[in-house]
């Protein structure tokens, strides 16, 4: 719609924005109406209409089986355009149009803004399947002359309720008309069932919505004045009201055709369920949440228990055996308390790969310089766990093997990660101390650590590992491992 009615109309951007406001909206009037609704607007020389949006009814057949969006016609062929937009009123004359063998009722409804009529809404009837309307179907007619008049009046819709359509009722969700007091006149099946959900036990017809949803709702005290006047439709808003472990949604559209309020409608929807397992899916995200906390408390009193054992070995290399298991346990830990203050199995591993750079770095305080170049993004957790402890193994390896004791030194982690649908993260790590030993095989070396990155790389990741010569000096590591896309 934007690009239409820049390029064919004279329209501002305020128009625009009202245009943008009525079409998020119209479906309302399109399912009261059960008619097809397409928007035309003048061209900026007057002389044709641009079609700039185009909605079908829930309630009804439709009267156009192609799209009429962007369709361009001149001023003159279609009469009932040009009497709505010149004359600023609702046009109804004519007999109805056949097309493909359908009777089809036109009607033309100015859409005003401030005084100025921006364009016309033609609102199309199929009147093949008409027959006796029943008191539903009036009531919804009614509704639906009340809403074409406010629109004619600029008086809707409302400027100061920004409504999402997808979440908000709709008018087949459940209807009650009520008259200028707030008193049911009328309630559509759906809406009475939602209201017995709530705790009611006679009829709604007759009753002040008002004053019965504020008795049903659960409250201490006086009654919640506000929610007295939300649903007796004094203002247009939008809430939900709870009662009897059940839960609606209402949406208050005050009626003013002739500019004094005659009415009001409520849309309402039982959201019961709805609500039941989002209250679920809450409550297992934070059971999950827990889980992990409870790990990474576990296992922060593992790595406690082998620090205290290491401290009381006589034997060095038992006790920098066990010190290679705390940070082995500890890169583990930083993940699943990651884990524990997110809502998804996602998390931002960058800030993982420096916690474990840190205390990899406690190997040798102040000799050797380690940093991350780059950014990992966000990881599952499934690639985040054994990526970690790779890293971990990795840095270990190059502060213990590749510089001599007080030898100073960097190692930089540089990560690289590939967009699309089969991205990849590169990572490689590469020192600039002594190097590898003449006729070394990462393939095939027995040490501990090399074993454990080998087999999470290939086994749990599915990726490639390489450690070569730097180009200058020093060892490479270069690993592989594919991904999933960021969102």
């Amino acid at each position: 719609m934007n690009d239409l009615v820049r390029q064919h109309t004279a329209l501002g951007e305020s128009d625009l924005e009202w245009l943008h406001l009525l079409v998020s909206e119209w479906q309302l009037l399109s399912d009261l109406s059960f008619a097809d609704l397409v928007l035309w607007v003048p061209t900026r020389d007057g002389t044709r209409y641009v079609s700039v949006a185009q909605m079908r009814p829930n309630t009804g057949p439709t009267s156009y089986q192609d799209d009429m969006v962007g369709h361009l016609v001149p001023r003159g062929r279609r009469p009932l355009l040009d009497a709505a937009l010149d004359e600023g009123r609702i046009v109804r004359e004519g007999d109805p149009e056949w097309r493909e063998e359908v009777p089809v009722r036109v009607e033309s409804i100015p859409v005003r803004r401030e005084g100025r009529v921006l364009g016309v809404i033609a609102r199309n009837t199929n009147l093949l399947t008409v027959r006796t309307p029943s008191r539903l179907e009036l009531t919804y007619l009614q509704s639906a002359s009340d809403l074409a008049q406010m629109i004619a009046a600029g008086a809707f819709p409302f400027p100061e309720q920004q409504v999402d359509m997808d979440a908000s009722p709709r008018a087949g969700d459940g209807l009650i008309r009520l008259d200028a007091d707030g008193v049911v006149q009328y309630a559509s099946p759906n809406a009475l069932s939602a209201y017995h959900r709530l705790g009611l036990a006679a009829d709604l017809v007759g009753q002040h919505l008002g004053q019965i949803t504020a008795e049903l709702a659960p409250s201490r005290g006086p009654v919640d004045e506000a929610l007295v006047k939300l649903a007796s439709g004094y203002a247009p808003r939008e809430t939900e009201v709870e009662g009897n472990s059940g839960v609606i949604q209402l949406r208050a559209i005050p009626l003013k055709p002739k500019g004094t309020r005659i009415g009001s409608l409520v849309l309402l929807r039982d959201v019961t369920e709805l609500r039941r397992r989002e209250r679920e899916l809450i409550t297992k995200d934070a059971t999950i949440r827990e889980i992990h906390h409870r790990v990474k408390n576990n296992l922060q009193t593992v790595a406690a228990l082998l620090r205290l054992q290491a401290r009381r070995m006589d034997s060095d290399q038992g006790r920098e055996a066990l010190n290679e298991a705390v940070r082995r346990v500890g890169s583990i830990a930083i993940v699943h308390e990651t884990l524990s203050q997110n809502l998804d199995e996602r998390v931002e591993f960058d800030d993982i790969a420096d916690r474990v750079i840190s205390m990899v770095a406690e190997i040798s305080p102040g000799k050797v310089v380690c940093r991350r170049n780059g950014r990992f993004g966000i990881l599952d957790a499934e690639v985040a766990t054994p990526l970690s402890m790779v890293l971990t193994e990795i840095l270990q390896n190059a502060l213990e093997h590749a510089f001599a004791p007080a030898e100073q030194g960097t190692v930089e982690v540089t990560a690289v990660r590939g967009d699309g649908r089969d991205a990849r993260l590169l990572i490689t790590v590469q020192d600039d101390g002594r190097g590898l030993p003449e006729g070394f095989d990462p393939q095939r070396a027995g040490n501990l650590g090399l074993q454990i990155v080998r087999t999470l790389v290939e086994g749990e990741l599915g990726g490639t590992f390489d450690m070569r010569p730097a180009p200058d000096r020093g060892t490479r590591v270069v690993l592989d491992v594919p991904v999933r896309a960021q969102r």
